[in-house]
């Protein structure tokens, strides 16, 4: 065979390999969608992800299922998603603890780096300080100064190694050299059930899950995680004006594929998300309540992951923080 018959072949298989691809991507999906939540029901990415996952489903015609596979700070889903065909049938919201687990667990089931394809950077949410009515600190100085005065005595909670609540939790103590017990839970939403009962008397928790029970005076909000004040409480300041300069957090949510699903599919589920994140309803009712929504490209998903895990790396590697 002549060299420019086997050009010619192998050009024409390319050809009918990208056809079928967007014959795939045409067709997709024809059955239930399924995105697992690496945490309990309540918290913020649970509800960011129904809140979503209905959207789609309303806009491709097929059910979005809410899978939820907490524990191991998100590594029991992660690893599902991990396993999982790289069909663009199931899907995962990230979050941060996915850019730390590495950090803190170099010996997870899967490969952050490799396993995984970033559809679209959802959104944030900035975190308050929140404290149960009965510590005795109705600010970030008082606390830290209480902190000062009984070192090792007082726990804060968090929803598990990783996820924001931790990293503000190990980040405050650093800045404010202060030591405070970490008490992980599989999800945010237990922990905050905890807090607000008293068993624990600190957290940072989203905005979203925790501004109303501290507006209704079960909590007692110190201060945000976020560079400016929020709408949603702008009585509170940030850990910044508060007396921590430099201090920023906020929880994050990336929507994850397996690696190697079709870049047609990825671009198809990419282009539903921005659709779901662009809606006048869902952003009007989020929004409201802390949501900060994002979107782009699922190569801007990547790089913003990539960047999470590098920055994190340089802030452990300063602090000591540990997974702990």
């Amino acid at each position: 065979m002549h060299w420019t018959e086997r050009v010619a072949l192998v050009l024409l298989a390319a050809c009918a390999a990208g056809a079928a691809g967007i014959a795939a991507a045409q067709q997709f999906p024809n059955r239930a969608l399924r995105i697992i939540v690496p945490v309990p029901p309540g918290g913020g990415v649970d509800l960011l992800s129904r809140a979503l996952g209905q959207k789609v489903a309303d806009s491709v015609g097929v059910p979005v299922v809410i899978d939820n596979r907490p524990g191991a700070s998100a590594a029991i889903g992660t690893e599902q998603l991990a396993r999982s065909a790289p069909d663009g049938y199931t899907l995962m919201m990230a979050y941060s603890a996915h850019a730390t687990n590495p950090i803190f667990n170099p010996k997870l089931p899967y490969d952050t780096a490799k396993d995984f394809a970033a559809l679209v950077h959802v959104g944030y949410i900035p975190l308050l300080l929140v404290v149960h009515p009965s510590l005795p600190a109705a600010s970030l100085k008082q606390l830290i100064a209480l902190a000062k005065a009984r070192p090792g005595q007082i726990q804060y909670a968090s929803g598990g190694a990783g996820a924001g609540a931790h990293l503000s939790g190990e980040l405050l103590k650093h800045m404010a050299g202060i030591d405070l017990i970490h008490v992980p839970y599989k999800g945010n939403a237990p922990a905050l059930n905890d807090v607000i009962g008293g068993q624990v008397p600190i957290m940072f928790d989203t905005i979203t899950t925790c501004i109303q029970h501290a507006k209704a005076g079960r909590l007692r909000m110190l201060a945000v995680t976020s560079a400016k004040r929020t709408a949603q409480a702008p009585e509170a300041p940030t850990m910044a004006e508060a007396g921590l300069p430099g201090f920023e957090v906020s929880a994050w949510y990336v929507m994850l594929a397996p690696a190697q699903t079709p870049r047609e599919i990825v671009a198809r589920l990419n282009a539903e998300f921005n659709k779901a994140i662009n809606d006048a309803e869902l952003r009007s009712r989020l929004s409201s309540q802390g949501v900060e929504f994002v979107g782009g490209s699922a190569e801007q998903a990547d790089s913003f992951i990539r960047a999470e895990v590098s920055r994190w790396q340089k802030i452990v590697k300063a602090t000591g923080m540990s997974g702990n």
